[in-house]
């Protein structure tokens, strides 16, 4: 039982100390699974006699009105005999406190940190360990006692604010209610049980405590609460007599307001046959033997809770991606390893594992042809234009046969004009090229967590595109003006078989110049650029492909990584500057991902023992 008191506790404490609790959250959390004991009750109702009694020492803060005004988290840790007690709070936690007066300071001096020194209440918990031989294990919340009226320096407010405070805890499943009620007083007045009523209406988690039996009128006694007869709840009640208020003024110490406690219902006759369940004692093992009941029954839920936790906490982890490394070595490694990862993106799209290459095939299969069907020669092939070339090309001699170098001109001054649809179809592969870098670097979590490395891998991809597009254009272009530097003889030789079959070379060098001569030339010429551009069609693709598409997928960040080599420990740095809030959040979720793992492995070890 202790073992897994203990570890609860264990858990809670770590889950504070990472602020994985769920007093301000309406998260589920781990905080929010593990069970634990809220004390309720009205002002002056006993509370603080009540957990005083279960500690065994002198500890809270004392006086009228509202004297707890922040929750308080105590957590019991029973220690080995003979060892020596002590106590931590979680704000301080290398101060250990031997003297319980200076607990009680503390914890009014850290209200007050909170609060000021007025009576303004606070929803912050207070949270404090104390460890002793002579306590059980056990975690309790004090929460601030329920009132009616607000006092001098309160708000009107502080009323429904206490009680909204204390709903928010006991409304949990999981949040045991230990109901302190005063018996001077009529029970249908208690404030913790009506609420506590409210908010568990069959009683399963409500553990009833009576305090002030003592105190009773005479001839009255609380025999019908304490035997359920008068408000009957799931588990019995439980009487307590505290210390009085001259009992602390003369620092009447708990065992003997512990052998007192029990003197008065072994001998009052009215309770001598309930003293075995009766007094501080009982009630503080009783809490920790019914805590450790509830826990075990809800181990599954908290194994479930931790491991869907666990996987949420590594997804996110992964997503921010890992922290950075200390030394220059390190750094480099990293940029390296993000960028090929960026790199194999980038060759996955132009492959076809992801989309966008195919565009570079639209380019080939359906804008080059068509642009190049669109040319217009008709200014270069107008009969006024060949007869021009043809003459100029003569010059002084008119040609014999046929006027090659009227030819020459004309097809050159022809397929000048496919410059354009090549120089277009190497801009459009380019433009694709850079769309994917784009995609690429937006499809590599690793970068968005650098956003100086994204911008530099963008710039360098970019830069490293253009020059290949350079290349590419240069040596597209190349293909075009090899065409009209060299004529493919061929196609020429079967001119003058045409002229054998329907011409007459006899003809007068006039004749030749006029229109069905010119216009056969026009022919010819059309009919040669027409073949030299489905030529082409083929080759500048290939051209494109083997200049910008090819060397991109080899060679898109190698001037990067050049230059990368170069870079000193503080650009290195730069580079990997990513947002504080990202690695704040991830240095979190490390520490939290920890805390569930551990929690994992200690629960799983209790549940294999059960």
């Amino acid at each position: 039982m202790e073992n897994l008191i203990s570890l609860v506790n264990k858990i809670q404490r770590a889950c504070t100390a990472l602020g994985d609790h769920g007093e301000a959250s309406a998260l589920p959390t781990l905080w929010d699974s593990l069970p634990v004991i809220a004390v309720v009750g009205g002002q002056s109702s006993g509370k603080s006699s009540v957990l005083e009694s279960i500690v065994g020492k002198d500890f809270l803060p004392r006086g009228s009105g509202i004297v707890t005004r922040r929750p308080l988290v105590l957590q019991l840790h029973k220690s080995d005999e003979g060892s020596r007690e002590y106590a931590e709070f979680l704000h301080l936690p290398r101060k250990r406190f031997t003297d319980f007066a200076a607990v009680r300071k503390e914890i009014q001096d850290e209200t007050d940190r909170e609060t000021g020194r007025s009576k303004q209440i606070s929803s912050v918990p207070i949270h404090l360990s104390i460890y002793s031989p002579k306590v059980v294990n056990l975690t309790l919340v004090d929460l601030p006692g329920l009132t009616k009226v607000a006092v001098e320096g309160q708000p009107e407010s502080v009323v429904q604010d206490i009680e909204n405070m204390v709903r928010s805890y006991i409304e949990k499943p999981n949040c045991i209610i230990l109901a302190i009620s005063p018996a001077n007083q009529d029970l249908a007045t208690s404030d913790a049980i009506k609420i506590s009523r409210e908010l568990d209406p069959t009683g399963e988690r409500t553990l009833g405590v009576l305090t002030k039996i003592d105190l009773m009128d005479k001839g009255t006694d609380a025999v019908d609460i304490l035997e359920g007869k008068s408000y009957r709840l799931k588990f019995p009640w439980v009487g307590v007599v505290n210390r009085s208020q001259l009992d602390i003024n003369k620092n009447v110490d708990m065992i003997a307001a512990r052998h007192r406690e029990r003197e008065y219902f072994t001998s009052t006759p009215e309770y001598r046959h309930l003293a075995n369940r009766m007094g501080s004692e009982h009630l503080a093992k009783m809490l920790s033997k019914h805590l450790e009941t509830v826990i075990k029954s809800r181990i599954p839920g908290i194994q479930s809770l931790i491991n869907k936790t666990i996987t949420e906490l590594e997804t996110e982890l992964s997503r921010l991606g890992r922290p950075i490394a200390a030394d220059a070595g390190g750094k480099l490694y990293t940029i390296m390893g993000i960028c090929r990862l960026f790199d194999q993106n980038y060759r996955e799209h132009l492959d076809g594992v992801r989309s966008g290459g195919e565009k570079v095939y639209n380019v080939f299969d359906n804008q080059l042809p068509a642009a190049l069907k669109r040319l217009q020669f008709d200014r270069q092939l107008s009969m006024e234009n060949i007869k021009k070339i043809v003459t100029e090309a003569d010059g002084y001699q008119p040609h014999l046969i046929a006027p090659e170098q009227g030819y020459r001109r004309l097809i050159e001054s022809t397929l000048v004009t496919i410059r354009g649809p090549a120089e277009a179809a190497v801009d459009a592969v380019h433009s694709i090229l850079k769309d994917l870098v784009n995609k690429a670097l937006n499809e590599t979590p690793e970068l968005k967590q650098y956003p100086g490395l994204r911008v530099e891998v963008g710039n360098a991809a970019i830069e490293s595109l253009d020059r290949m597009r350079d290349h590419s254009k240069k040596a597209t272009l190349q293909l075009v003006d090899m065409e009209f530097c060299y004529l493919t003889v061929e196609f020429f030789r079967k001119l003058p078989q045409d002229i054998e079959k329907g011409g007459n070379p006899t003809q007068s060098i006039f004749d030749r110049y006029n229109d069905s001569y010119l216009r056969r030339i026009g022919t010819t010429v059309l009919s040669y650029v027409n073949m030299v551009c489905s030529s082409l069609r083929h080759s500048i693709p290939k051209s494109i492909v083997y200049c910008q598409v090819r060397e991109a997928k080899r060679s898109l960040l190698d001037f990067f990584y050049t230059e990368l080599g170069k870079l000193e420990e503080k650009r290195l740095s730069a580079l990997l500057n990513e947002d504080p809030a990202v690695r704040e959040r991830r240095s979190a979720l490390a520490k939290r991902l920890e805390l569930y793992r551990s929690a994992q492995a200690e629960i799983d070890t209790v549940a294999w023992s059960k």
